[in-house]
């Protein structure tokens, strides 16, 4: 889905693919660097998981995990 070079604003995509790519893998700190690969970055909050576009930076939305 996302590795070919399809990019998506649509917030349930992304939850969707972030979900499972949490699924594959032992710990927070890997999923968020498996993610930071695929250009997202991923911040823990007090409401949940903050997720953003790299480069910029610029706030997608918030995962409630």
């Amino acid at each position: 889905m996302f590795t070919e070079s399809k990019m998506t604003y649509d917030m349930a995509e992304i939850e969707a693919f972030l979900r499972a790519e949490r699924g594959k893998v032992l710990s927070e700190a890997e999923w968020r660097f498996r993610m930071r690969g695929y250009g997202y970055n991923l911040r823990r909050t007090d409401t949940g998981v903050e997720v953003a576009r790299l480069p910029q930076n610029t706030v997608l939305g918030t995962l409630s995990i």
